[in-house]
């Protein structure tokens, strides 16, 4: 398909990824939502989501004429080739996706769709939800198509441009291969299939990433328990082609957007089918219980009791690169850690407003002043550059728990703190330190 009009409902970071993307490659996009600030903003070319790459996309679309943006999807899609949703679907009740908002913007354009027209899912949606959108629909000439996304915070812009396949899927095959087309100039491999097919593609994916994670942070609590380096461990299954490198690092737990809901969703759905998915379950278990590990290692660093101590948290988004807090592991950590009486003060890059039950600083010094322990829980570059002898000049304790195993040990302890990270073994840490 050469340049198309194309409508996308929904500016989060999905649909602005999508919608400055889109108009990147030529096609005339038009982006609604309902916050009429938010439109307002963007119109202006200021861009809230920290995402690299994207406000400069915007600001360029604007600039061509490309882009716009407009408070009324309804308005906006009466000439629209194709209409992406890119609204939110969050947990639900039972766990199951909350579809309300994609059903609220299908009765909304309905009947103001032209013949013709693709209505595109791009948010994550359960099996079963083109077929419920084309009841909603009502229309033979309206196509129903699902188009998952494949986007992670802190690279959506980079993810979207050089993806590592394109999913579309419908049971009107004509239709996907138009969508398809959409992403030609990217030159990425197409997978083009039925409707049900291409929406369980992103929960399979995601799910298998959770997966993969909660069993490296297993296989961290094992090399504790038998004096193993998970360090080691993990590059010497990386370099295994059938397993790879890509989400081999343990940390606090995985979280963000999407994970946690997605796992949720896939296994009602499960259910739903009658099938026991233990396996994800268990993935599901396993991340809750690394972050009560996570809990009895930071108490353990200030002497068992957290009742009254002084914490210094380093990082509070889910993951580096993102002002992201859903769901993220560092505040499930604070949460737990303020439930048993301790005094918290946090520090994260790209966040500054205040968050109940801690203390906000602007500085990584501030938030290690006073503390008996120190708790690296987001991989920012940034920690590691820390002068770590200034630190400890700060700081009431000496203890430095490291969950993500993101610093330099020998750094920290040659500033005359102890480091812990997860699933290092103390032969492994001097190793690491040495070559």
């Amino acid at each position: 398909m050469s340049a198309a009009r194309i409508v996308v409902v929904g500016t989060g970071y999905v649909g602005l990824t999508t919608g400055a993307c889109l108009a990147s490659l030529g096609h005339r996009v038009t982006c609604a939502d309902v916050d009429e600030g938010k439109v307002a903003r963007l119109s202006a070319g200021r861009v809230d989501i920290l995402e690299p790459g994207l406000a400069e996309l915007v600001a360029k679309g604007l600039t061509s004429g490309v882009l716009s943006f407009v408070g009324q999807a309804r308005d906006a899609v009466a000439d629209a080739e194709a209409v992406f949703l890119c609204v939110p679907t969050p947990m639900g009740a039972g766990g199951a996706a909350d579809l309300s908002a994609v059903e609220a913007v299908v009765a909304e354009i309905g009947d103001a769709l032209p013949p013709g027209c693709a209505v595109v899912t791009k948010s994550t949606v359960p099996v079963g939800t083109a077929r419920r959108i084309r009841e909603l629909l009502g229309r033979s000439d309206v196509a129903v198509v699902s188009n998952p996304e494949f986007l992670r915070e802190g690279t959506a812009v980079a993810d979207f441009l050089g993806p590592d396949r394109i999913v579309v899927g419908s049971d009107d095959r004509a239709a996907a291969r138009r969508v398809a087309g959409l992403y030609r100039a990217l030159g990425a491999p197409s997978v083009v299939t039925d409707a049900a097919s291409a929406e369980l593609v992103k929960y399979a994916a995601n799910c298998f990433l959770a997966m993969k994670l909660s069993y490296v942070n297993s296989i961290a609590e094992l090399c504790e328990r038998l004096g193993a380096d998970i360090e080691a461990v993990t590059e010497g299954m990386g370099h295994d082609r059938r397993i790879g490198r890509s989400f081999l690092k343990p940390g606090p737990g995985w979280g963000g957007s999407c994970l946690p809901k997605d796992t949720s969703a896939l296994l009602r759905t499960a259910e739903a089918a009658r099938f026991d998915f233990g396996l994800l379950a268990a993935a599901i278990e396993e991340n809750i219980a690394q972050r009560d590990r996570v809990l009895a290692k930071i108490a353990g660093a200030v002497g068992g009791t957290l009742a009254g101590a002084r914490i210094g948290l380093l990082g509070l988004a889910f993951k580096a690169g993102t002002d992201d807090l859903r769901d993220s592991p560092a505040l499930s950590v604070a949460s737990m850690l303020a439930a048993h009486g301790a005094e918290i003060t946090a520090y994260d890059p790209a966040v500054t407003r205040e968050l109940s039950g801690l203390t906000v600083v602007d500085s990584a010094y501030r938030a290690a002043d006073g503390a008996d322990a120190v708790v690296v829980l987001t991989e920012w570059p940034e920690f590691r550059q820390l002068d770590w002898t200034f630190l400890a000049g700060l700081m009431r304790g000496d203890s430095v728990v490291d969950t993500r195993n993101l610093l330099e040990p020998r750094v920290v302890l040659d500033a005359g703190l102890s480091w812990q990270g997860i699933g290092r073994s103390s032969a492994g840490v001097l190793a690491t330190s040495v070559s």
